[in-house]
């Protein structure tokens, strides 16, 4: 709901006026249309169960692609519906959701003390054969996009279920999880029953699943299609681990938006769309 306070009628004001309704029916619109074109789905993991958003272009009776878009720590399926109309644009549904114990605002299961980069592969794995035997889907284009630690969670699930999956984009991927945490910890036995970073309580489980974790090793087994995209003023992951995957991959490439941190502005995240796009139709 909007307030309008202290609105003097005068002709210029009246006319701002009007400007300024328009601009908000037109943005009621896209809203509208936007909520018709997206639903909230629910799939299942065994006994998880995972919250996501699908957004669907327009059905053209041809079976579609598929981009599954992975939040990163402590985020939400909302970072997801960046990617919403870019992609639709390109006839891609796409499907942002909410990793069980991935975020205290998770509507799948908020207890981050629970937390573990295994779990989460195996709901994105379960979210890759959802769509795999959905009618309206086409099999052999299912993508996977990651941010931050959902960028570790897709590149190692692209390269556990590698045959399902036809393409990988990492967007400033945490690669770095294990071996940070490794340096903090080295030895199992110092692991505290709680950690907290960024005011997230993280269980001792999360340290001792990824203490031995080889991600390089692993994430190399994937040999179809990766783009890599990161800002070069990024604090929080390595650009040198960006650089390290793509010469790793087999058919990788690596674009870097300067002067750009962990998470994009307005400006960077429409030159990581508009590179994302360009890859996908390559």
């Amino acid at each position: 709901m909007y307030i309008f306070a202290e609105t003097y009628f005068t002709s210029a004001s009246y006319k701002n006026m009007k400007k300024t309704l328009s601009l908000l029916v037109l943005l009621m619109m896209a809203a509208v249309v936007m909520s018709e074109n997206s639903e909230d789905l629910w799939i299942a993991n065994g006994k998880r169960q995972i919250f996501g958003v699908i957004s669907k272009p327009r059905y053209t009776g041809e079976k579609q692609p598929v981009a599954i878009i992975a939040h990163g720590f402590n985020g939400t399926h909302a970072h997801g519906k960046n990617y919403f109309k870019a992609l639709n644009e390109l006839g891609y549904q796409c499907y942002a959701f909410d990793f069980p114990c991935g975020s205290v605002n998770s509507r799948s299961d908020n207890n981050t003390l629970n937390m573990s980069i295994p779990d989460e592969q195996s709901d994105l794995e379960a979210i890759v054969r959802h769509f795999k035997s959905q009618p309206d889907v086409d099999p052999g284009r299912i993508v996977l996009i990651g941010e931050s630690q959902g960028g570790l969670v897709s590149a190692l699930t692209a390269a556990a279920i590698r045959k399902d999956v036809h393409r990988l984009v990492l967007v400033f991927p945490a690669l770095c999880i294990p071996d940070n945490w490794r340096e903090r910890y080295p030895d199992t036995a110092v692991i505290p029953d709680t950690t907290t970073l960024w005011n997230v309580p993280l269980g001792r489980r999360f340290f001792m699943e990824i203490h031995d974790m080889d991600v390089f090793k692993r994430i190399k087994k994937f040999k179809k299609p990766v783009l890599i995209v990161q800002g070069d003023a990024d604090r929080i992951v390595s650009m040198e681990d960006s650089r390290r995957a793509a010469n790793l991959y087999k058919n990788a490439r690596l674009h870097i938006i300067h002067g750009a941190g962990h998470g994009f502005k307005p400006k960077e995240m429409h030159e990581s769309l508009l590179q994302i796009q360009s890859f996908l139709t390559e």
